[in-house]
């Protein structure tokens, strides 16, 4: 299943928007496909389906047994027949999205493409530190400054050097700590894209203080369009536990011009490992957010000036990892 965080009018607060599930083209709202579904089957309507993809996860195996019998009604059910029951189907292109999870408990954003490491570091005539090698290491980001699908990302005014990070995120489904990395897999509650916007000349000044990267990353954060259920990405499975790796071509594009082509398999460290990581010593909980860090050659960073300037207001950034979609955003200038 693709599940997503909408909103019919584009004005709504940030925190705002309801979870919905997608059928084709049309977006289930979750919350009313649960009552629909219930008087379908004459069913008891006490355990309804949350409004909120978070709330979801946080409801565990009983919501998601529940959501798996009311998709399949409806999957069974023509389109004009769901579209004639107020507020459940809406077309897709009417409606607006944003972060599947737009209020994660936390969001750690890793290091985990040998390939990233050693182009950004070249730049700098740098070499991979072999500390690198021995653990999979990340930083915490901003969980207020998220974007969704097709919206407008503000440029951060203190900068001249706005880059986009192509990345993959998982998505916790059930609360664990100390998880082992073979069992891992089992905590992941889904797949979307990230793109990690990052101002490279504020990462670069307060980076050279060995701490960070903060507001060289903390205004934005894309993740769409949608959140994929583990199942739908077995047909790219490579290896298991620990190993588990997908087939996954990603590639980045800035106004048509593609710029990236990336697999998703090439990662060095897999998510199941950076989920034991994560989880030592402290509790992971459903909605938190892991990304895998860029590609290589997934930003304008490793890509050199050379191939293409920095980002300027009016950009339009695409990413695209099969199997998970596209997710583009605008670059605007700032408020004045």
């Amino acid at each position: 299943m693709k599940l997503v965080t909408y909103v019919l009018d584009p004005t709504t607060p940030r925190e705002g928007g309801r979870a919905g599930v997608l059928l084709n083209d049309l977006v289930l709202d979750l919350a009313t496909l649960g009552r629909w579904a219930a008087e379908s089957l004459s069913a008891g309507s006490e355990e309804l389906l949350p409004s909120t993809v978070l709330a979801l996860l946080q409801q565990g195996a009983a919501a998601w047994e529940q959501l798996g019998a009311a998709f399949a009604l409806a999957s069974q059910s023509e389109p004009a027949q769901l579209q004639s029951r107020q507020g459940l189907a809406y077309p897709l292109e009417q409606v607006h999205l944003r972060p599947p999870i737009p209020t994660p408990p936390t969001i750690r954003d890793f290091f985990a493409f040998e390939a990233h490491v050693r182009n950004a570091r070249a730049r700098s005539g740098l070499e991979v530190p072999p500390q690198w090698y021995q653990i999979p290491v990340f930083y915490f980001s901003n969980t207020s400054a998220l974007y969704g699908h097709d919206e407008a990302i503000p440029y951060p005014r203190l900068s001249q050097a706005l880059d986009y990070e192509l990345e993959m995120a998982a998505v916790i489904g059930r609360e664990g700590q100390d998880i082992a990395a073979e069992e891992a897999a089992d905590y992941i509650a889904g797949y979307m894209i990230m793109n990690d916007w990052s101002a490279r000349d504020l990462q670069l000044q307060e980076m050279a203080v060995q701490l960070g990267p903060a507001k060289g990353k903390d205004f934005a954060t894309s993740f769409g369009p949608w959140l994929v259920t583990p199942d739908e990405l077995q047909p790219y499975r490579r290896g298991s536990g620990a190993h588990e790796r997908f087939d996954l071509s990603m590639r980045a594009r800035v106004n048509g011009l593609l710029l990236t082509e990336a697999n998703f398999q090439d990662i060095y460290y897999t998510f199941p490992q950076m989920i034991e990581r994560a989880s030592q010593h402290v509790r992971l909980r459903p909605g938190d957010i892991l990304g895998s860090g860029t590609c290589g050659s997934g930003c304008l960073l490793e890509l050199g000036q050379e191939r293409h300037r920095w980002l300027t207001a009016g950009d339009i950034v695409e990413l695209e990892i099969a199997g998970l979609g596209l997710l583009r955003n605008t670059i605007v200038a700032p408020a004045s």
